[in-house]
């Protein structure tokens, strides 16, 4: 019995992953492409676009996904579990967080 609830737990995790994973498609790709401009970019264009990120207003798009962002808890956090690392990476990489 002990056995087959622990079969069951493994089942009922991984469908859960697995639904979660599929919930947000477009934020999936719009994840991965945050994620290709971090790792695609050199250590110096990172620099220069932090030193004009406050000059540059964000698009309408981009404002729109922000407050999506802002509005929706869970989306928020599966998009940042999406990006976090690889970003903390290279930036970690370029010496720009300690």
């Amino acid at each position: 019995m002990a056995r087959r609830l622990g079969w069951l737990a493994i089942v009922l995790v991984a469908l859960t992953a697995t639904a979660a994973i599929a919930q947000y498609p477009v934020l999936d790709m719009v994840a991965g492409k945050v994620v290709q401009k971090y790792q695609g970019s050199s250590c110096e264009q990172l620099w220069q676009e932090r030193a004009h990120k406050n000059a540059q207003p964000k698009s309408e798009r981009e404002q729109q996904a922000v407050q999506l962002l802002h509005d929706d808890p869970q989306m928020r956090a599966a998009f940042i579990d999406k990006v976090a690392a690889p970003i903390a990476n290279k930036l970690f990489e370029c010496g720009m967080i300690p």
